[in-house]
């Protein structure tokens, strides 16, 4: 088969293309930066939300398969969601098991969503996330097509991607990787959750592809063992204490660090503070292998990137945030270019006004600048 998949180097993407390819499909895979093709797998640089760009993608041929990581806002994906289902025998549409409101009872594919039960009327104002995905199902289910298959993975994690609550490894891991105490909090650590491995996600979406009784369906892709957050810092802690000889500190907020960022807060009330269980009996009769459980798979893939750690930007002032907490300062040497010791010491020291207020000063002198220039 020719398949097409849409931002396809993530935590799924990535192994998803490599299982296609080892089953003998020519795979196309969209990435905004360059990667080396191979035989059967081909990478089409450019943004998929380009619709020129995507355009180009869809011409070069019917695709058997068209597997979409990208995340839309609805407006964007409405306006693409036609082009998409006539350039394909199956499109396989990402969804979020975010789309649903908390239950007593294991949740399935028929379960309650947060857009119709919700009753923040300024959420469902928004675009967030888990109401976009939401609304994105609908576009589908009524765009008189029958080629769609809807996918819903829970938090999923690989060797890469290990979250802890509302947090990235970014945010608590290269702390305790730096002998500083790990900040997690109350209002999330009693909340079930799904974490699933990315290979396991791959794995079953591979499985619903090229299957004529998966049309017109959807699959929540997540595992049926449950953990709580606590439960899940313990296996982080065991795991670092095994490889590192160390058992870093924790301590504990009432609420989670994120929230002081405002663009954050709908995950955290939405998303991390439900519980969240499920019954995945409906992929199970699709994909027939055991998901590797949260607590085998979260301490192999904590290990596998201790041995050779590799972490993205370090939001400074989060760390500020956590040194408040946990009453730590990080040493200034630790932290790159003046601006972000500076912005770490206004916010460690409660002063974050005064960081916002030269970021202000600072853009109307570089506006002023580049004025006089012209």
């Amino acid at each position: 088969m020719n398949i097409l998949v849409l931002g396809g180097t993530g935590a799924m993407g990535a192994p998803l293309s490599k299982l296609l390819v080892a089953s003998g499909n020519n795979v196309y895979v969209t990435s905004r930066s360059a990667h080396k093709s191979c035989e059967r797998l081909h990478y089409l640089q450019g943004n998929a939300k380009d619709e020129i760009f995507l355009k180009a993608c869809l011409s070069r041929m019917h695709y058997d398969a068209i597997v979409d990581f990208m995340s839309y806002s609805t407006n964007q994906f409405d306006r693409r969601a036609r082009l998409l289902l006539q350039s394909t025998k199956q499109y396989i549409f990402i969804s979020s098991a975010r789309i649903f409101a908390e239950s007593k009872v294991p949740l399935t594919e028929n379960s309650p969503r947060l857009l119709e039960t919700v009753q923040d009327l300024e959420y469902k104002k928004t675009d967030e996330y888990a109401l976009a995905k939401a609304r994105q199902e609908d576009i589908l289910y009524q765009s008189g097509f029958s080629n769609y298959t809807i996918v819903r993975p829970s938090v999923t994690y690989n060797t890469y991607r290990l979250q802890l609550g509302a947090l990235e490894k970014e945010n608590w891991l290269y702390r305790a990787l730096k002998g500083r105490c790990i900040v997690f909090s109350n209002d999330i650590a009693d909340k079930y959750t799904a974490m699933t491995h990315g290979d396991d996600v791959a794995k079953a979406i591979c499985a619903v592809i090229g299957k004529r009784e998966c049309l017109k369906q959807s699959y929540n892709i997540v595992t049926d063992n449950s953990l709580k957050w606590q439960d899940i810092l313990t296996i982080y802690l065991c795991a670092i204490e095994e490889f590192t000889g160390k058992c870093p500190k924790v301590v504990m907020s009432d609420e989670t660090i994120k929230l002081k960022d405002k663009k954050f807060k709908y995950q955290v009330i939405y998303a991390r503070r439900l519980n969240r269980k499920f019954d995945n009996t409906k992929i199970e009769k699709v994909y027939h292998e055991k998901f590797i459980s949260p607590k085998e798979g979260l301490s192999i893939a904590l290990k596998d990137f201790l041995k050779d750690p590799l972490f993205h930007s370090i939001n400074w002032k989060y760390e500020a945030w956590s040194d408040n907490i946990s009453k730590e300062y990080t040493p200034l040497s630790e932290i790159p270019t003046l601006r972000n010791k500076f912005m770490y010491l206004c916010y460690r020291h409660q002063v974050g006004w005064i960081f916002k207020a030269s970021q202000g000063l600072w853009h109307r002198l570089k506006n002023i600048h580049n004025f006089m220039i012209l």
